[in-house]
């Protein structure tokens, strides 16, 4: 289904002196804006309405309830107050200014709304694509909402449990129920898909094919059990069902396929890092991965570092990178992936605790491929102010995993961040 947004224009009293000025045709100026919000947003419905009244916002917000998964008030008229009911009272809810039409409005609502913290964003910007970009966020939030993650572990996990604020569902597996699908995987179909990715790596170390094989056997299994749940993304205790012989193969070459599909596979059953792999999805259309970040004070340079990526960093239609398919790191065990991921560019890096409302991020550019036996296979470094990462990064609240995807997504994410009210720690900037 389409995400439906409600659109309000504010107007002015008739004949009243006023920005932009007396008797401006806010209907005129509204299917404009209708006009291009629709050819930027194909995939969205809007629902407008001219408002010339408190009031009036008032009744349209309480007829709306639950008919529409965000807000837009476009700031055609000044001093109407409009905006200010919307932002007490709707959600989500993005404001912004026309300018030289609401631009006195939209300072002091903003004002409002970070004096009394409420989960609004603003955008006061003559580019119409801020605008547009700040809208999409309903969509993300939808998705978000919409979502739902297998986790296979035979630890403790909340069936059904739906995750807040971003109200992403939790599906459980045990492994003796995953076994089962992985026992169902044909043979030759299992064969196909391990040649496929031998004949597509740059090189092939430690694993032989019978391993890489049994890994296509995981990925195989994981697609299914992801179809059988109506599930959008998957995590696996990996370490833990490996190292007690419940998995006879690691998931690694399994969630490196998956992300480069387009879907989503995470692994150590870390919901959390999956959700930011949603996040990144559903607002970019990349895939992201997650890492145990080395921080190098003295090459300021933070290394990215984990033994699964994705090698097609741009999203599944575009260009891929060198992946080298080679053993487990931490045990030399079965088969995972070191992907040679492009440099000079820009990265984005988060993580969630959705539990304390809280989300770290910071900013960086990949410089190199880290070649080294310790640690994970796949080391990407990339510059930051590595002294202001390491002495911002809680770990007490985030623990060590980050996800990165390719990318400067910071103004949007810090959007997300500010209507779902989640604390924001930049870790690239000094705290005051």
């Amino acid at each position: 289904m389409k995400t439906r947004v409600s659109v309000a224009f504010p107007a002015s009293k008739a004949d009243e002196p006023t920005w932009p000025y007396m008797n401006y045709d806010v209907e005129e100026r509204s299917n404009e804006v209708l006009l291009v919000l629709g050819e930027q947003l194909p995939d969205f419905e809007f629902v407008p309405s001219i408002l010339h009244s408190v009031e009036e916002a008032e009744d349209l917000i309480r007829g709306d309830t639950d008919n529409f998964d965000g807000y837009l008030v476009y700031m055609t008229s000044l001093w109407t107050k409009i905006e200010e009911v919307f932002a007490r009272k709707a959600y989500p809810v993005v404001i912004a200014d026309d300018p030289f039409a609401g631009s006195g409005g939209i300072l002091s609502v903003n004002s409002i709304i970070r004096r009394e913290s409420l989960p609004v964003v603003t955008v006061s910007s003559s580019n119409f694509g801020d605008v547009v970009d700040a809208v999409r966020l309903f969509e993300v939030m939808k998705r978000l909402r919409e979502s739902r993650i297998l986790v296979v572990t035979d630890r403790n996990c909340e069936d059904g449990r739906v995750v807040e604020p971003l109200g992403t569902k939790i599906a459980c597996m045990n492994s003796v129920e995953f076994r089962k699908f992985y026992d169902g995987v044909p043979d030759d179909e299992a064969k196909r898909c391990a040649e496929s990715w031998i004949s597509g790596a740059k090189d092939v170390i430690e694993p032989d094919e019978d391993e890489i094989t049994r890994s296509a056997k995981i990925f195989l299994a994981m697609r299914e059990a992801m179809s059988q749940k109506n599930a959008d993304a998957i995590t696996v205790d990996c370490l833990g069902l490996y190292y007690s012989d419940k998995l006879p193969a690691y998931p690694c070459l399994g969630f490196f396929q998956l992300n480069n599909e387009g879907s989503t596979g995470v692994c150590e059953a870390d919901t959390r890092s999956t959700l930011c792999q949603l996040v990144f999805r559903y607002l970019t259309g990349r895939p992201a991965y997650v890492s145990d970040p080395v921080i190098d004070t003295a090459a300021n340079q933070i290394v990215y570092a984990h033994c699964v990526s994705t090698n097609r960093v741009f999203g599944p239609g575009g260009l891929s990178n060198p992946y080298v398919i080679r053993s487990h790191a931490e045990d030399l065990k079965g088969a995972s992936v070191q992907s040679l991921m492009p440099l000079g560019e820009a990265v984005t890096t988060i993580q969630i605790n959705p539990e304390k409302r809280a989300i770290s991020i910071h900013n960086a550019e990949t410089v190199a491929n880290i070649h080294d036996e310790k640690g994970c296979r796949t080391k990407l470094a990339a510059t930051v102010d590595a002294q202001t990462v390491f002495d911002n990064y809680h770990f007490e609240l985030f623990s060590w995993h980050r996800v990165t995807c390719y990318g400067n997504h910071r103004d949007s994410i810090m959007k997300l961040a500010r209507i779902y009210g989640l604390e924001v720690f930049e870790e690239d900037r000094a705290f005051s």
